[in-house]
């Protein structure tokens, strides 16, 4: 290399430059989370492990006079930046229903199917497992599908995959999500606190005001949302359903007024991507697998979760979308075939984020976290693996003239954006 491109700043400029590129690729976010995971996993299993179980249970003190939360930082990532996750996915939502892919009946039918027969068979084999036994808590564990997982390994086959089927697997994702809210809101809960439900229940018809009058002024919804989510952490029901309740309220159009949900959504997808899930994938997926016999994967916890991410995904998803398709109200993603439709279905079976942070909130007790763990990557992993594999074929299968379909499908939508 020559001096002048030292001296020029050569070497920072290409890496800034490898670094743009990295970041604008689909698959970026799901990269990250992988490495972030093997990360923890490293660090669990290595002489690091002293030192993060103790970063896990460092506390830090946050408030402002008297209202201070001493808390772990396993709390604040969990509790706390997983809010900001969930205001995101609740954007999401209504942005969908209002605008999207979910805006008509026609349009979600499909998707909707799926996603019930995809959280319900899963829970269906967990229980099969877990009958009886006090782990039952854990049903909803293996009913998640991770949306950064899924589309990134997805977004590695570029435009030879049909865009049906991205939009199909976009869509599921988005009500497997609001499934997922619904459940933690109704099953993951404390003991309530009148008081301080009371008090969310105030906040929450404030922000709804401020919607209905328009008031498009992003900060006024952002402070309310933080004395929402206080109030809602304080009432027993898990917090982070203040960040779903806060997205929802934000309006997605305000006169005179870019769109505040737009917005904020925009402002905050690369800090979820690429800081956010990676940081929660670090706090939560450290599984110490030298504590772990080999009998343990027989255990009802792990094999109820690992088989009902694996099997019960695809089972669940596919089942449902064809004896939709076959009674005639439904019909497959334009320009895809069955073995590609099935495949995106195995991909389903990636519930990486979702599923941790459900089994947070199921189990207490040290070993069933490590063994609720351990049955999520198990289950990620082999989906993962399947997925991509079983898709890979299937595309190398694809007609020239079909694959030149595909890419002008693709071509269009990227004018359109």
């Amino acid at each position: 290399m020559e001096p002048k491109a030292l001296t020029e700043g050569g070497i920072g400029k290409r890496a800034a430059q490898s670094l743009e590129r990295f970041l604008a690729m689909e698959s970026a976010g799901g990269i990250i989370l992988i490495f972030a995971t093997l990360v923890a996993i490293l660090c669990a299993n290595s002489g690091l492990h002293d030192l993060y179980e103790g970063l896990l249970h460092l506390h830090l003190s946050v408030g402002i006079g008297k209202a201070v939360f001493d808390e772990p930082l396993h709390f604040w990532v969990n509790d706390g930046l997983m809010a900001v996750f969930f205001l995101l996915v609740g954007m999401e939502i209504k942005r969908e229903m209002l605008e999207g892919h979910l805006a008509s009946v026609r349009q979600s039918l499909l998707p909707f199917v799926a996603a019930a027969g995809g959280m319900v068979v899963p829970g269906l084999i967990y229980w099969h497992f877990n009958a009886d036994l006090p782990t039952l808590r854990g049903w909803a564990i293996p009913t998640a599908t991770d949306i950064a997982f899924a589309l990134g390994i997805l977004a590695l086959f570029g435009s030879r995959v049909p865009l049906g089927l991205k939009v199909f697997l976009t869509a599921v994702a988005v009500i497997d999500d609001l499934g997922a809210v619904i459940i933690i809101a109704l099953f993951y809960t404390a003991n309530l606190n009148v008081e301080a439900l009371l008090q969310a229940a105030g906040l929450l018809a404030i922000l709804f005001f401020m919607n209905v009058r328009g008031i498009g002024k992003l900060w006024l919804y952002l402070l309310v949302g933080a004395c929402l989510w206080k109030a809602v952490l304080t009432s027993g029901v898990h917090a982070t359903i203040a960040g779903v309740l806060l997205g929802f309220s934000i309006p997605l159009k305000c006169s005179g007024d870019r769109s505040p949900l737009r917005r904020l959504e925009h402002a905050l997808l690369p800090w979820v991507t690429y800081g956010i899930l990676p940081v929660f994938a670090f706090f939560n997926a450290g599984v110490d697998f030298r504590a772990i016999s080999i009998h343990q994967l027989a255990d009802p916890v792990p094999l109820g979760i690992a088989l009902g991410l694996f099997f019960g995904k695809q089972i669940g998803i596919f089942s449902s979308s064809a004896f939709l398709m076959r009674s005639g109200f439904a019909r497959l993603p334009e320009h895809a075939t069955w073995r590609e439709f099935y495949g995106v279905c195995v991909l389903c079976g990636i519930g990486f984020t979702m599923s941790l942070f459900i089994a947070g909130l199921a189990f207490n007790d040290p070993l069933l976290t490590v063994e609720t763990r351990l049955g999520v990557l198990l289950g990620t992993v082999a989906s993962a693996l399947m997925g991509y594999g079983w898709l890979r074929a299937a595309v190398h299968a694809q007609s020239p003239e079909r694959r030149m379909a595909i890419a002008e499908d693709w071509a269009k939508h990227k004018q359109g954006h």
